[in-house]
């Protein structure tokens, strides 16, 4: 019952995590599907925006996106503005659940200046913008609270992660673990980011460390030159 009981935790975490980010439907310059494409690329001129949110006429049902580039280019050869905004409406399957995982939305945003977000009942909810996703990224990384991020290559093998966090905690504490995967040669890179209070000697002690125990440390970042 406790396991049940984190579980539960966490998901309504994540879920606070991002909707804390969300930028409501209030908030939004957004288009009704009957809108011409004559007043979408007025929309779009008048707020600066590259694409806004489509929606039906109630404002509850998300249609898609309709971006600026799409309306100069239809325009530039001489296709009629009077058409509905549908004509040119774009990313219609292009949207997450309130309740998504990070997973989730890391995979569907990744090519999209935002994405749009879904309440409980299907209903246009706001948007999560790509730059408040590199923002959470951005914290979690803990920037703020590290002294050193150690990048060690290592062959990708079970229980590299698990000793290297054994070797670095005889040490000190560890911040922020990332594992990467950036090459094709089946090895992958571990990133540990260790705490403020970590000196050079300190520092020196763990890569000399983890150097006898045959672990490549192929860069080391100080966060705070």
């Amino acid at each position: 019952m406790m396991m049940d009981g984190r579980k539960a935790y966490g998901i309504k975490e994540s879920i606070m995590i991002f909707k804390s980010l969300i930028k409501p439907k209030e908030t939004l310059t957004t288009l009704s599907e009957d809108a011409t494409l004559a007043e979408a690329l007025t929309v779009l001129e008048d707020s600066g925006y590259r694409c806004v949110p489509v929606l039906d006429p109630t404002g509850t049902l998300f249609r898609g996106n309709i971006y600026k580039m799409h309306l100069y280019r239809h325009k530039s050869r001489g296709g009629d503005m009077s058409l509905p905004v549908t004509a040119l409406l774009k990313n219609a399957t292009k949207f997450i659940s309130i309740k998504a995982s990070f997973y989730t939305v890391f995979f569907t945003i990744r090519d999209l200046p935002y994405i749009a977000v879904l309440d409980g009942d299907n209903h246009f909810y706001g948007i999560l913008t790509h730059n408040s996703l590199l923002k959470l990224l951005a914290e979690a990384w803990n920037v703020n609270a590290g002294s050193y991020v150690l990048t060690i290559r290592v062959p990708d093998e079970r229980g590299d992660l698990s000793t290297l966090a054994k070797e670095i905690t005889r040490f000190t504490q560890i911040v922020n673990v990332i594992s990467l995967a950036p090459h094709d040669d089946q090895t992958k890179e571990i990133l540990f980011t260790l705490p403020a209070d970590v000196d050079e000697t300190r520092l020196n002690r763990i890569v000399k460390r983890l150097n006898r125990r045959g672990y490549e440390v192929v860069e080391i970042e100080d966060l705070h030159p």
